[in-house]
């Protein structure tokens, strides 16, 4: 059974995790990498109602399934295949299908609280946090939310001064300690973003010799 080495990439809201996990996989190759994003792993709370799970903080690492992604990240490295859950920011609740996660040379994680949570953060090999100005990171989220999410500009704004940036400060940026590299603007660097490559590519040549 293929063993799995897990990257974890953690940083702040809109900071660029996805965008630096998705060019890794593009350019790393997807046959021998993949992508767990934590985000998936929101606690099913569908048994409140849809203005109840709108109260609900969601930049605390007990928003987290912790349980199950902890199964799984332990699961991959052992060469097992994973059902990941699948999450709805439209409506604030997991969905019902799954999608299957075979063990791969490299698993990339990425999400706010990848490096935050200390069960999460034991299971991975190599640590990377994205750090970006607080104001870009607020733009990139407006935009976002506003247009993949469904969110108006008011419910952002709430949001963000309510939990969103208070859990920043809590958790997320002094998350940066455990770091094995930091990486200014995510994906949009490109000087790191070969870094990187080079280094999963030794990872990859190293776990299929």
């Amino acid at each position: 059974m293929q063993k799995s080495f897990i990257i974890g990439i953690g940083g702040g809201t809109a900071s660029g995790k996805t965008t630096l996990a998705k060019n890794l996989l593009r350019d790393a190759g997807d046959q021998a990498t993949t992508l767990l994003r934590l985000d998936d792993y929101y606690r099913d709370r569908s048994e409140l109602d849809f203005d109840a799970r709108k109260r609900l903080n969601y930049d605390t690492p007990e928003a987290f399934d912790v349980d199950l992604i902890v199964k799984h990240l332990k699961a991959l490295k052992s060469g097992h295949t994973i059902e990941c859950p699948s999450y709805d920011f439209s409506t604030h609740a997991r969905r019902s299908n799954t999608r299957l996660v075979t063990a791969q040379p490299v698993i990339l994680l990425e999400g706010i609280m990848a490096l935050a949570i200390a069960e999460i953060r034991c299971l991975i090999d190599f640590k990377i946090f994205v750090d970006t100005p607080a104001d870009v990171r607020l733009l990139r989220r407006i935009k976002r939310d506003i247009n993949e999410r469904g969110r108006t500009l008011e419910n952002v704004s709430e949001q963000y001064l309510a939990t969103v940036r208070p859990m920043h400060d809590l958790y997320v940026e002094p998350s940066k300690i455990h770091a094995d590299i930091i990486v200014p603007e995510g994906g949009h660097n490109p000087v790191a973003l070969d870094l990187l490559i080079s280094h999963i590519r030794k990872i990859i040549a190293d776990n299929v010799t």
